[in-house]
């Protein structure tokens, strides 16, 4: 594991998703990026969009986990899997992906503390 903090980014599917109706994204991503051991936590509209790859592209740090809080694990694999390429990175090893749609602001922040902790990063 890199001694350095991982990128948390959250993807909400355009702000329509009914997936995310039970939370709060702003309270989320806050405390997401105020209190648990990350580099950055930030907000994308949809990654899975030209601009998405664009994006992710310009922020992949090889040696640095990215955490995306967005939809299923399977598809943020094939999603994101030709960015973090370019990047020279490896999807399976250097993206944890976190599905936090139906979860309430509480339920989601509990999911990616668990994650963090799980990948050996100290969560209060």
């Amino acid at each position: 594991m890199s001694s350095e903090n991982p990128a948390f980014i959250m993807c909400v599917c355009t702000g329509k998703c009914p997936g995310f109706e039970k939370m709060d994204i702003w309270d989320f991503i806050n405390t997401v990026r105020m209190i648990l051991p990350v580099k950055h936590g930030i907000i994308h509209p949809q990654l899975c969009e030209h601009d998405g790859d664009s994006y992710l592209e310009d922020v992949l740090k090889p040696g640095q986990k990215v955490f995306i809080g967005g939809c299923a694990p399977a598809m943020q694999y094939k999603l994101f899997r030709d960015a973090f390429e370019k990047r020279g990175m490896d999807v399976k090893e250097d993206l944890v992906p976190i599905d936090v749609r139906d979860l309430t602001t509480d339920e989601a922040v509990e999911k990616v503390s668990a994650e963090l902790r799980k990948h050996g990063f100290d969560v209060e």
